[in-house]
């Protein structure tokens, strides 16, 4: 008898445990590009969306203007319970992008911000067609960090130790799904906005330590890659005049239709 399948990938497991710091550490989401996926999914009052892997509700928040009946999936406790605290408003419930426990056709549009790359891609494109009305739309959004900034780059070394998932190894676990003829959806499509996060020193601290691999360490192990992240971050030129340090990224929208 085959052994059933976990129910997220391992390093999911680090979120729970780091609800708190992902919710003060991460980026929020620029509104042009929140603006610009409405727009493309259609979305506005009258339609539903579904947040899916939704976090502690950063983009659950950010969608509030398009004024879409809003929904959240999420596996973690504990980040079920920073959003039931930071998004009272909003219905969030247990679930997983290959078991979204909502009924056939319940959603105009189904959203991903930093999750899809964590779900088994062709098992959550069947679910998420089946969650979505004929015509649905799907988003995937991701903050990427510029790494040609001098203290976020060294971050990425510091964190790539850990068996971290980098932007190029995150890509080739979602895009080949895409890339190839499905049942579910059609074209791909794509485009990029700049987007800045400011932040104090125990902000990007924070926001290194809610790094799922980083999040799953033993505690002294945390300790040393916060104190190196620390060292890092107070060598920018901004930081040691005390002002807000400020940290580029990209963010990348994604959307495409059920077939």
């Amino acid at each position: 008898m085959s052994r059933p399948l976990p129910r997220t990938h391992p390093d999911v497991r680090g979120f729970g445990r780091s609800a708190t710091l992902y919710e003060r550490g991460r980026p929020d989401y620029p509104a042009a590009a929140v603006r610009h996926l409405g727009r493309a999914l259609h979305l506005g009052p009258g339609t539903v969306v579904v947040d899916l892997g939704s976090g502690t509700g950063k983009f659950t928040r950010a969608l509030a203007p398009l004024g879409a009946a809003r929904i959240a999936v999420e596996p973690t406790a504990g980040m079920r319970r920073v959003f039931r605290d930071v998004v009272p408003d909003v219905p969030v419930v247990d679930g997983t992008a290959e078991a979204i426990p909502l009924p056939d056709g319940f959603a105009d549009a189904v959203v991903c911000a930093q999750s899809f790359h964590w779900f088994r891609p062709r098992r959550a494109m069947r679910e998420i067609a089946r969650v979505l009305r004929p015509g649905g739309g799907l988003g995937l959004v991701w903050n990427t960090r510029d790494d040609r900034v001098g203290f976020s780059r060294q971050i990425s070394r510091i964190v790539a130790r850990y068996r971290w998932m980098s932007p190029k190894s995150r890509d080739a676990r979602w895009r080949p799904a895409f890339a190839r003829p499905n049942p579910w959806f059609g074209r791909l499509h794509e485009r990029r906005f700049s987007h800045v996060q400011h932040g104090s020193v125990d902000t990007f601290v924070q926001r290194t330590l809610s790094v799922s691999v980083i999040a799953n360490l033993p505690p002294a192990r945390r300790r040393l890659v916060a104190a190196e992240v620390r060292a890092v971050i107070r060598a920018d030129p901004a930081a040691r005049a005390g002002r807000t340090v400020a940290l580029p990224y990209e963010t990348e929208v994604y959307w495409s239709f059920r077939r």
